[in-house]
């Protein structure tokens, strides 16, 4: 666990059932037991390891919440539901995690294999659909009426909570952001495609092209600390290094001016009241990165929609996926 989570409430009470939200990231996995009133009972967390496969990544997400109701102290029967926040497209009927950019799975039905496991419903929803969700419910987007959601990561991830009501196709997840195609001649995605938001924009992105910086000896402060591996070139990492390196500056603001200008193109389509913007990246730098998203967005939009919306970062960090994916698998249980 890390040190800055949250403590479990004091407060928090087990007696009415509790309520399982998972954040199953490119990353990492984490798990969150919640209370009625979700009110935090216990957690885990443990790097997803994708590369290993989707069998073992099962085995991998049952054990992080096998470890959570322990951390908790409550029983598998005491579960009422668990909900799902998952990388990529989502069978959102059948619960079945259709395609991952960056974990490599296919057709993984991981809402029924969940179900069977803990013996209790299962909802599962895309990642980044769940932290708007959270963030609308809880957080910066609290009760507006459209809220867009953008989440740069190992991808980038989209997620539109509208009129209180996760925006979906008619089977399958939508809002991916990170794969629409910005620059017809750049670098091809996880999936293959050339060009889209992700494969330019996306941390995993910034960290590659600061890496040849480093390698060409432009930035200095990042080699002498982190060095070229990509695994080492983390949020925080790429933060200090803009303080200190000037072309690690300009390739995170040009990367934000990127996925502003993209996200002014969707404000034109939707005219959300609030763009939340999520994430580490964002996290480890909002004063540098959300003031680039804004002032790109404002220039992308049509003149009658500047200044009709915000551009905020988010309040629930870590939390804001797993407590929206709990609070929207405790929706759908109401409406059936």
């Amino acid at each position: 666990m890390a040190d800055s989570d949250p403590a479990p409430s004091d407060a928090a009470d087990a007696s009415d059932g509790v309520r399982i939200g998972f954040d199953l990231g490119g990353t990492k996995m984490y798990a969150c037991a919640f209370d009625a009133k979700y009110k935090l009972l216990g957690k885990d967390r443990r790097k997803t390891k994708g590369h290993l496969g989707s069998e073992a990544g099962v085995e991998r997400i049952i054990t992080t919440i096998n470890d959570c109701l322990e951390d908790a102290g409550v029983k598998a029967k005491q579960v009422v539901g668990i909900g799902v926040g998952a990388p990529g497209v989502t069978d959102l009927d059948k619960g079945v995690l259709l395609n991952t950019a960056n974990l490599g799975w296919k057709n993984v039905p991981l809402a029924e294999l969940l179900s069977k496991e803990f013996d209790c419903p299962v909802t599962l929803c895309n990642d980044v659909d769940a932290g708007v969700y959270g963030e609308w419910k809880f957080g910066a987007g609290k009760e507006k009426r459209c809220v867009l959601g953008v989440f740069p990561g190992t991808g980038i991830g989209g997620g539109l909570v509208y009129e209180g009501a996760i925006f979906r196709g008619a089977k399958m997840s939508c809002m991916e952001i990170g794969h629409m195609p910005v620059d017809p001649l750049g670098p091809r995605s996880g999936l293959g495609q050339k060009g889209t938001l992700e494969a330019v924009a996306s941390k995993l992105a910034i960290a590659g092209q600061a890496a040849l910086a480093a390698y060409r000896g432009q930035a200095p402060y990042l080699m002498k600390n982190v060095g070229t591996d990509l695994t080492d070139i983390r949020s925080g990492a790429l933060s200090d290094s803009a303080e200190k390196d000037e072309v690690v500056k300009q390739i995170l603001l040009d990367a934000a001016e990127t996925v502003g200008t993209t996200v002014g193109g969707v404000i034109n389509l939707l005219a959300p009241d609030v763009v939340v913007l999520g994430g580490g990246l964002v996290e480890a730098m909002p004063k540098l990165l959300v003031p680039a998203v804004r002032k790109a967005a404002e220039a992308a939009v049509m003149p009658a929609f500047r200044g009709a919306f915000e551009v905020v970062p988010a309040e629930l960090g870590d939390e804001a996926a797993v407590m929206g994916a709990a609070a929207w698998q405790a929706r759908q249980a109401e409406s059936k």
